[in-house]
């Protein structure tokens, strides 16, 4: 199997996608943790993960939202690179052109899910991946709770990466370099690494 880095460049290169992509939208390269957990599964049946500090984290915030009457549906979590890939194959299949996709889906190689560090998010009786998800309780107590259990929303509207509003998209923040709201660097590869 070929180095990280070049499963990347060969994966933009494939794709068509600028070498300069990453450094053109400010978006850090994100690493794929040593080790994953099982989370539960998705709002698909799928079984999802995270790396095991952010599971932990995922978990306190899933229990605390139950205790106030709120269930946060998983959406997504880990990805690897190659699902990654798929994700953009399966889109440019169906039509749709690459600077759309790019609009929604960082490139492989970039995506915050490939850390184990973010999770998609959906309320009951909303569509998920949808801005209405701003108009839930999930949101809203995502917005004043998520941060106590080190998570906060990584594409906020306006955001410096180009990358279209996500109010269901949370990663941890204590990563220099990756998507952050509070402007505050965030770094992909685990502390002590």
């Amino acid at each position: 199997m070929l180095p990280y880095d070049e499963r990347i460049s060969q994966h933009l290169r494939e794709l068509g996608i600028s070498p300069s992509y990453a450094l053109d939208r400010g978006l850090p390269l994100c690493v794929e943790p040593a080790e994953v957990v099982l989370i539960g599964l998705d709002i698909f049946g799928r079984a999802r993960h995270l790396e095991p500090e952010a599971a932990q984290h995922w978990s306190a915030m899933r229990e605390a939202a139950t205790a106030h009457d709120i269930e946060l549906l998983l959406v997504s979590a880990f990805r690897d690179v190659d699902y990654q890939r798929s994700i953009f194959d399966r889109k440019l299949a169906q039509g749709i052109a690459l600077d759309d996709i790019l609009r929604v889906n960082a490139a492989p190689g970039y995506s915050e899910h490939h850390t184990g560090r973010a999770v998609d998010i959906a309320s009951r009786g909303c569509p998920p991946l949808t801005e209405a998800f701003e108009t839930t309780a999930v949101f809203e107590w995502l917005t004043r709770n998520a941060g106590r259990f080190g998570f906060e929303m990584s594409y906020p509207r306006g955001n410096r990466y180009g990358m279209a509003y996500e109010p269901w998209h949370w990663g941890m923040p204590n990563f220099q370099g990756s998507p952050s709201s509070s402007g505050t660097p965030r770094t992909l590869r685990p502390a002590g690494r």
